[in-house]
């Protein structure tokens, strides 16, 4: 039995061979109101599909736990070099103007560092090449938690369809973070080259159609707009994109009674519930 092997219970239920610590919260009950999502990781990593998919995801989030002092790092997959209008533009060029968009996004949200792929746009795919360099990061940073797209939004729920990249790089970041970067014999040539294997705690899943943590990011949220600014060739309205960011960090922050937030669906691997370097889960 491979010990590795293991899935969400709760406490002290024996899961595929070992008793299970942690518990994956569940979607809040009618009526039940959710409180803020108060843990904090030391270190975490973004997994993102495209350029600009951060700062439309997760960045007031990543902003407030880099504010807290969190070491936090972002890795686009591909360099969105599909993301134009023209079908006469030279895609490199237009990848070389995303990738410095992002650059200047990410130095507003406070990442450490930023990390380029450059695999296919618009030909993401789970398969073992993606999944060994996302291996390859995590055990670079050796983060506390992975926030990724949520693989299984096929449709959502207010209208509209998940980009076939964007499920696929969160199905890699799923399969690099579990079993894969904890796997002391997965990809041996990164154990030898000095990455040791490497345990993340948690997946946070942005983008969800089931929620189950809500962060206030009431203090960051203009700075998610500022460094979605950056995107402008991705933007051709810009005073719209504002508003209608705004209006979702309202929503979002609506169920925990913040003027701004940032909704996951969390995947806890290894900690109990009050356990965490910074506060309760």
């Amino acid at each position: 039995m491979d010990e590795q092997d293991v899935t969400v219970g709760e406490p002290g239920q024996r899961v595929r061979g070992r008793t299970r610590r942690a518990v994956t919260p569940r979607p809040p009950a009618p009526g039940e109101r959710p409180t803020p999502h108060a843990w904090r990781p030391q270190r975490f990593l973004v997994v993102a599909a495209h350029p600009d998919d951060a700062e439309f995801g997760p960045a007031a989030t990543a902003a407030s736990w880099i504010d807290a002092g969190s070491v936090g790092r972002l890795v686009c997959c591909t360099s969105g070099e599909q993301g134009g209008e023209d079908p006469a533009a030279d895609p490199a060029a237009l990848a070389a103007t995303r990738e410095e968009e992002q650059r200047r996004a990410a130095a507003i949200v406070g990442y450490d560092e930023v990390v380029f792929l450059r695999q296919p746009d618009g030909g993401l795919a789970n398969e073992l090449p993606l999944r060994e360099l996302l291996v390859r990061e995590i055990r670079r940073l050796r983060p506390d938690a992975v926030l990724t797209h949520d693989p299984e939004v096929l449709f959502y729920r207010g209208g509209g369809v998940n980009h076939a990249d964007h499920r696929a790089a969160g199905l890699a970041a799923v399969d690099a973070v579990f079993p894969a970067a904890r796997n002391p014999m997965a990809f041996p040539t990164l154990a030898r080259a000095g990455l040791a294997a490497h345990p993340v705690r948690r997946i946070y899943l942005f983008w969800p159609n089931e929620p189950t943590a809500w962060v206030d990011v009431s203090a960051t949220a203009e700075r998610k707009i500022e460094a979605l600014r950056c995107h402008a060739s991705q933007l051709a309205a810009p005073e719209e994109m504002t508003a209608r960011i705004r209006a979702w960090l309202a929503e979002e922050g609506e169920p925990i009674g913040a003027a701004a937030g940032e909704a996951f669906r969390l995947v806890v691997i290894d900690d109990e519930p009050d356990e965490g370097p910074h506060g309760t889960s």
